[in-house]
């Protein structure tokens, strides 16, 4: 929604200013579905030929992303923290084998169907599950498991990080393309030096939008797309050190409501709930 109103608010001051110091916007319109069709099939082209496929699958789905509400709520994480609480809580009653199914067949496991903001997502279950399955073998210590749990984030993170840097790169090539279109439109203007100073001034004028179609969609709608995706990869990012930060700590032997705890601390301050509100959260439950 935000992103829509952004957009907005950039074309109507750019074109509103124009117009109210008397500019002749028939002249941007007339000019801009060339300009815009060599802008754009060049930078389409160009992202084709820069990225592989899982690149260009991930950056068109994070760009559907953008147009939606983060679902990294207070809500999420309290159901996160509670799925948390109550499988470190089974296992430290009934000892490691008893979560053995829940890890197993998280699908099937009543943990898992209790919170289903959390408990249907994949990447959380699986980042969960693996490493949950490696406490109950009881092979690696929590310094081990802590150094691979860094490994899979990183990868996670560079993996999101990819779609970033494609649209990065679209923003940073933008303006290059409004150049060139601005150069093709002022070759086709010196062809025609013998036309009469008004009709060569329109077509200056023409060429001359392809530089500034560019500079806008750079800096006004690829480079704040890219920021606002980056964020949301960070709130991914932030949600697995969450589960990181619980499971090792009733790894070194702290109880479940302290492992959550630990887990709270590392939520960014606007989502984070307070000690009372997660702890009358878990008790409800």
């Amino acid at each position: 929604m935000f992103v829509i109103i952004g957009w907005l608010v950039v074309l109507g001051c750019v074109f509103g200013v124009f117009i109210a110091h008397g500019g002749n916007i028939t002249v941007v319109l007339h000019a801009l579905p060339f300009e815009m069709l060599t802008i754009g099939g060049a930078t389409l082209g160009a992202f084709l030929a820069n990225n592989q496929m899982k690149v260009i699958k991930k950056t068109m789905a994070g760009l559907g992303a953008c147009f939606k509400g983060s679902k990294y709520t207070k809500a999420r994480y309290m159901d996160l923290m509670a799925l948390m609480y109550d499988i470190l809580q089974k296992a430290r009653k009934e000892g490691l084998m008893a979560i053995e199914k829940d890890v197993e067949t998280p699908e099937e496991s009543e943990i898992f169907k209790k919170y289903p903001t959390v408990g249907t997502d994949h990447h959380v279950v699986e980042f969960i599950t693996d490493y949950l399955r490696m406490m109950v073998s009881g092979n690696l210590n929590a310094h081990e498991i802590e150094s691979l749990m860094d490994n899979e984030i990183e990868t996670h993170h560079h993996e999101e990080h990819a779609a970033v840097a494609a649209i990065q790169r679209i923003a940073g090539g933008l303006p290059a393309f409004g150049i060139v279109a601005a150069v093709l439109g002022v070759v086709n203007t010196m062809g025609s030096v013998g036309q009469p100073p008004a009709v060569l001034g329109g077509m200056i004028g023409s060429a001359l939008v392809g530089t500034f179609l560019g500079i806008l969609l750079a800096y006004a709608f690829a480079e704040p797309l890219a920021g606002l995706l980056e964020q949301k990869v960070e709130e991914q990012g932030k949600e697995l050190q969450c589960i990181k930060t619980t499971l090792l700590a009733s790894m070194q032997g702290y109880n479940p409501s302290t492992a959550i705890e630990f887990g709270r601390k590392v939520l960014y301050s606007t989502e984070r709930p307070t000690f009372t509100e997660l702890e009358e959260f878990v008790k409800k439950k």
